[in-house]
């Protein structure tokens, strides 16, 4: 058995590697159900365990298993952990223990850019990131090594994440900048990429401009939403990873479904369907795009896989 420590799933996972196993995994399928969600606090501590299991028959099993403690910050600790086990599908044995937040936050970004071969305009040059986190960090690097960014803009409500996280990145693209300016961001952007804890709309649909990509990954609960009703209407649709997931987990899609204002049909595609080409993905260079992700154990299997596949040793 092999075990991956974070940094070996970011030198292991190159991008293209990781996108293009994402893609052939979609594209093919695997048996994946929707994780579960268990209260392991009680009335004691507030503590929840996830459970993320994916298989390929005969193939490879993989489980991820996910805690979060939200009271942790109190004492220091993060308040997510996880780890990965990637299984031999012919006989069970365990290929591999994996480094889980490592192997989410990659496999998130590379989900994103992979949305983005389909929808985004090839020649886009101009990435706009809002949020600070690994995520955010992730999607940058995701998109600047597909994509020519020519200007990447980090934009935050605080100022010093946002510099912090600029100079991190340091030439990752031509040119590198902070804001908390929104408006002045979103003026010449043409993809716009989430990955925020808002529970109130941050994306305001009136300040895009025709033909942006915009791609929604923050909006993990259905308490949670990062597009206003303005982006919806001026994309025509959604796109999304799997309908199942991003139809009962999501507050940028439940929301707009509870208040009538997005319907099932509203929601145009997802990966396994454009990824199998079933669907063309943007149709139009002035077409506002939209994605929302909120995560598959598909992609952890198959990142599990590319990891232990090209780096077994």
């Amino acid at each position: 058995m092999k075990n991956y420590a974070a940094e070996d799933v970011r030198q292991g996972l190159e991008w293209p590697l990781l996108i293009g196993a994402l893609e052939k995994a979609f594209a093919q399928g695997v048996d994946a159900p929707m994780r579960q969600h268990l209260d392991v606090g009680g009335t004691r501590v507030n503590g929840n365990l996830l459970l993320m299991p994916a298989w390929q028959t005969g193939e490879h099993i993989g489980v991820k298993l996910v805690t979060v403690f939200p009271d942790n910050e109190a004492i220091g600790l993060p308040a997510v952990a996880s780890t990965y086990t990637l299984f031999d599908g012919k006989n069970g044995a365990v290929i591999a223990q994996i480094d889980g937040g490592e192997l989410t936050a990659r496999r998130t970004a590379a989900a994103s850019v992979l949305a983005a071969k389909f929808l985004a305009r090839p020649k886009s040059r101009n990435l706009v990131i809002l949020g600070t986190g690994r995520v955010s960090t992730n999607l940058a690097q995701a998109y600047c090594a597909i994509f020519d960014i020519e200007k990447l803009t980090i934009c935050s409500r605080a100022l010093d994440k946002a510099e912090t996280l600029a100079i991190e990145l340091g030439s990752i693209a031509p040119n590198v900048v902070a804001t908390t300016d929104i408006a002045t961001a979103f003026a010449d952007a043409d993809i716009v990429s989430a990955a925020t804890l808002a529970k109130k709309p941050i994306v305001p649909g009136d300040l895009l401009r025709p033909g942006t990509h915009v791609d929604l990954v923050g909006s993990f609960r259905t308490d949670m939403r990062e597009a206003d009703d303005a982006v919806l209407a001026r994309a025509g649709g959604i796109y999304v990873d799997t309908f199942e997931g991003a139809s009962k987990e999501s507050g940028d899609i439940t929301q707009p479904m509870t208040a009538g204002t997005l319907t099932r049909d509203g929601l145009l595609a997802d990966l396994a369907v454009l990824c199998r080409g079933e669907h063309p993905g943007r149709q139009s260079d002035d077409e506002i795009t939209v994605f929302k992700s909120v995560g598959t154990a598909l992609e952890d299997l198959a990142a599990a896989v590319a990891l232990a596949t090209n780096h077994p040793e």
